[in-house]
């Protein structure tokens, strides 16, 4: 039997896969969907498992001593009711706030005489004709935008002297923030390989089936993982390739561009969505591998020869696909090419 902190863990393994898959379709698309997903593992781990190792260790907990259901549900007016063994019940909530404060009226009459009193200024100045604009201040010659050294359309120096004439911001504080690169396991579950630039010894040797694999912003490098993991997702690399032995559920691969995926062992699924540019290395032992492909192109498998010494075979899958309308239903089929 296990122990309920052990049933959450268990219980998290299973959703895991899909709360991943939710991360990875709306991580740059829907904000409120990436929340719900991270809340809902945190729900998981660590609060119920944390909850439930300090207060129901080996199973739920029960009162022995009971209490009667009148009791509990029929409290005495202005208290609440009272558990054996659960001490003196919290005090009940303050009493609702005051008022706001009352506003100052104003006397309609004293409000009406300064709006008159305004109105009658404004007419008064109206009633000069040409000579409202003599308390205009007259614009020169180079006091017009065309005529002005600041809009010539030169863009002022960055650099200078701090306090100086030519003091401006720093040219970094204008360029764009780059992501500072990961390679880390989170809470024992979650391998994060992120934002990685031409590393090409990315190594996790220390893996097992429990656990998942997300790479993510890397670009020309290598990572290999070197044992069984539960599921890994590619997403948004480019020039990069993953070398793997065994996956239990599925190995991802989603808005890359010119990636290589060798799989050494087994792997029952494989997808690749919104990619461009993706060979796909199988084993013998992964010849049985489901392929899944969507709005992807350029997606070549290459496969062992008949023999051992024999050279890989390429296979191209299809990216256009003719639909005919036949029987009462489209019938759709890939397009085939034949040379002239």
């Amino acid at each position: 039997m296990s122990f309920p902190a052990t049933h959450v863990e268990e219980s998290w393994q299973a959703a895991e896969f899909y709360n991943n898959k939710v991360l990875v379709e709306y991580r740059n698309k829907d904000a409120n969907h990436v929340e719900w997903a991270k809340s809902m593992k945190e729900l998981y781990l660590p609060g119920l498992r944390d909850y439930v190792k300090s207060f129901h260790v080996t199973g739920p907990s029960w009162n022995p001593k009971g209490v009667r259901c009148s009791e509990f549900s029929t409290p005495t007016a202005g208290s609440a009711p009272k558990l054996p063994g659960k001490g003196a019940p919290p005090p009940p909530p303050p009493g609702p706030p005051p008022p706001p404060p009352q506003l100052t009226a104003v006397s309609s009459a004293s409000s009406s005489g300064s709006t008159r009193d305004g109105m009658n200024a404004v007419f008064k100045e109206i009633n000069k004709g040409e000579a409202i604009t003599s308390g205009l201040r007259k614009v020169t010659a180079d006091m017009k935008t065309k005529n002005r050294a600041d809009r010539m359309g030169v863009v002022p120096s960055t650099t200078g002297v701090k306090g100086g004439e030519g003091d401006h911001a720093p040219a970094s504080a204008t360029m764009k923030k780059v992501a500072q690169p990961k390679f880390e396991l989170q809470m024992e579950r979650k391998w994060i390989v992120e934002n990685q630039v031409g590393n090409r010894e990315l190594v996790i040797s220390k893996c097992n089936a429990w656990q998942s694999v997300y790479i993510f912003g890397c670009k020309d490098c290598v990572v290999q993982i070197q044992g069984k993991v539960n599921n890994i997702t590619l997403d948004k690399c480019q020039k990069t390739g993953v070398v793997f032995k065994d996956v239990v559920s599925a190995f991802e691969v989603v808005n890359c561009t010119s990636v290589e995926v060798q799989c050494q062992g087994t792997a029952p699924s494989i997808s690749v969505d919104n990619t461009t540019g993706c060979h796909i290395y199988l084993s013998k032992s992964s010849l049985g591998a489901c392929i899944t492909t969507a709005k992807s192109s350029e997606v070549n498998v290459l496969v062992p020869g008949e023999t051992e010494d024999a050279d890989l075979v390429e296979h191209a899958l299809a990216e256009q696909f003719l639909s005919v309308f036949k029987d009462g239903s489209f019938v759709t089929t890939p397009v085939s090419h034949s040379g002239g």
